[in-house]
């Protein structure tokens, strides 16, 4: 009997243990939206998953939570019920804590106000700088086809000299961003998401410049595996390509 008693305890214990409470609630308000389902997404080992859901049906208001261990870009998925196969998925980027999302059922995701999290202000900074990259970028495409058109050959040379110059760019803004946001999650995300194939020496300078517990987040981990599995494909491709030059 007492070693019974023992074991409801230890597996109580167990159970109490392994269930984490929430520490993340994301709440808001759909104008406009009668009926539809709201998703709490994530990614996990590469594929989208659903952490939690509500039914809407009358009232736009809506809650969900969740636990995270530390922060990460996640997304509000809404599913309507009008016959319209384009739902809408809203991307953020979460903290411990409450995540304030309202927005409008048309324009879902361009109208969405997000409050709540440091890592989500840093994330609307850098987006609204890289747009202007990429009006540049759309305005080269456009000169480019113009270009071709014309089959101006000096124009495409020129074009292209502007294109590179303009990427360039685009990659040390991102490196300064991530480093001046040495204190925040959103640092090695961008290293990962925006700069990945960038010179290592780059993605080395942002980890090493990292506080302490922004290398042991989620996005910090993720960094310091990436670099390692960097370093070994560059290995291996210096040695491929030093047997090619001995054997010529």
């Amino acid at each position: 009997m007492k070693k019974l008693a023992l074991l409801l305890v230890i597996l109580i214990s167990f159970t109490s243990c392994s269930e984490k409470e929430s520490n993340l609630i994301v709440s808001g308000e759909i104008k406009g939206l009668k009926k539809g389902t709201l998703y709490l997404q994530k990614i996990d080992d590469t594929s989208l998953v659903n952490i939690d859901s509500v039914i809407v049906d009358g009232d736009p208001m809506f809650s969900m939570e969740t636990y995270i261990e530390s922060p990460q870009i996640m997304y509000l998925y809404l599913e309507k019920v009008d016959n319209n196969t384009y739902d809408d998925r809203i991307d953020f980027f979460a903290d411990k804590g409450e995540i304030s999302i309202n927005t409008k059922l048309e324009k879902f995701e361009t109208s969405a106000k997000i409050v709540g999290s440091v890592n989500q202000e840093k994330l609307v900074e850098y987006r609204k700088m890289i747009s202007r990259f990429n009006d540049q970028n759309l305005d080269l495409i456009k000169a480019s086809f113009e270009a071709e058109k014309s089959q101006d050959e000096d124009k495409l040379m020129e074009i292209d000299k502007k294109y590179d110059g303009l990427l360039k760019r685009k990659y040390l803004y991102t490196v300064n961003f991530a480093i001046n946001n040495k204190n925040h999650e959103i640092a090695p995300y961008l290293a990962l998401s925006e700069v990945f194939d960038a010179n290592i020496k780059y993605l080395d300078t942002i980890y090493n410049s990292l506080a302490p517990k922004v290398k042991k987040s989620k996005y910090g981990k993720e960094l310091k595996s990436f670099l390692k599995e960097r370093r070994k494909e560059e290995k291996l491709e210096a040695k491929v390509e030093a047997q090619s030059t001995e054997e010529n």
